[in-house]
């Protein structure tokens, strides 16, 4: 694929620019809105969008800047969808690696667990994980990453069992190359490609999971301003102060084109069949 090809893609155009605008926005948020969104100014409350320079979105009942508050939140999805996949990816890729390898009596449990997990129902554990810890950032994170593990691990077994049959791992075998080495560096390179797709395209699944969870009451904390929270309390007011609630579900969806646009071209431009007419 040329280095150009890209550029000409309105759909990686278009993902990347939606993602890239997301990510510098959360990451200047402390230099934009120090008080972190948390300014309240009762003689401001309900102002509607577009009438006030100082509140261009607006808003919300008890006169905190809108547009404050949609970008911190920008941090905490973010934050809570990276981190959740990074923790799910690596537990995933190393069992899966292992798994697909060696096989034997370590494959069967792995996989029967795996069955036994993703017969599980997520909202459900969710809520039950959530009412008997208690509702916090790190633990979400945590519990995503435990509960998304098998994903990777199933994708990067599949990879593997057809890795390890090849010449090329037959050829460094026959040489006397250390099999964690084999591995490592010569089978782990050859299937990362499509965890990469799946680790975009979960950090947008992982967003809308936790604005749901927290619309709900069973995710971040409410005292924390998050897009999920947001459309919790701007429901009350979609009559009366719509974007209250709008405008973090913009947020929402926009960031979540964004991923799975760049997600889907990265499945498409690591597709070998794909490069055949190109």
């Amino acid at each position: 694929m040329s280095n150009w090809r890209c550029l000409r893609s309105l759909e990686f155009t278009l993902g990347a620019s939606l993602t890239l605008l997301i990510v510098v926005l959360a990451l200047l948020t402390p230099w934009l809105f120090p008080d972190g969104g948390e300014g309240m100014d009762l003689s401001a409350r309900l102002i509607r969008p577009g009438l006030s320079w100082a509140h261009p979105l607006g808003t919300d009942p008890i006169g905190r800047d809108l547009l404050a508050r949609v970008v911190v939140g920008a941090r905490v999805s973010l934050t809570v969808g990276a981190l959740s996949v990074a923790g799910a990816m690596m537990l995933g890729t190393i069992a899966g690696l292992f798994a697909g390898f060696y096989r034997g009596v370590w494959d069967m449990l792995l996989m029967r667990w795996a069955d036994v997990q993703l017969a599980l129902p997520f909202i459900l554990v969710a809520i039950t994980f959530t009412a008997i810890l208690g509702a916090d950032m790190w633990k979400l994170i945590g519990f995503m990453a435990l509960t998304q593990w098998v994903q990777y691990a199933r994708l990067v077994r599949g990879s593997v069992l057809g890795l390890r049959e090849l010449e090329f791992v037959h050829a460094a075998r026959a040489i006397g190359v250390n099999q964690r080495r084999i591995l490592f560096r010569h089978i782990l390179p050859n299937a990362i490609g499509p965890v990469i797709v799946l680790m975009t395209l979960n950090v947008a699944n992982n967003i809308l999971l936790e604005s749901s969870l927290t619309f709900l009451g069973a995710g971040i904390d409410p005292m924390i301003p998050s897009w999920g929270g947001m459309l919790s309390d701007g429901r009350s007011y979609l009559q009366t102060a719509w974007w209250v609630g709008v405008f973090p579900g913009l947020a929402i969806m926009l960031t979540v084109l964004g991923l799975n646009l760049l997600g889907d071209w990265l499945r498409d431009s690591l597709d070998p069949k794909s490069h055949v007419n190109s």
